[in-house]
């Protein structure tokens, strides 16, 4: 199908999903990199106190966290 065609379909509101291949579908921006950063043994003690509170990885505070401080830096 052509992409004008597709445009055409988009626009009258048809069903195009039949027409997508989401195997090939990514979030430009949201591709994941693996970092490693060392933390003392007492933040490690705290995000995990923090983390078991929560229900939730030690991870997923971690980045709850880092994403609510770059938030506040873009809106200063």
């Amino acid at each position: 199908m052509k992409a004008n065609e597709f445009d055409k379909k988009f626009d009258n509101g048809e069903e195009i999903i039949q027409h997508l291949d989401f195997t090939k579908a990514r979030r430009p921006g949201r591709e994941q990199k693996r970092v490693n950063v060392d933390f003392p043994v007492w933040m490690i003690q705290s995000l995990d106190r923090e983390a078991t509170r929560l229900g939730v990885p030690r991870q997923s505070v971690i980045k709850f966290w880092i994403a609510e401080r770059l938030e506040q830096k873009t809106q200063i």
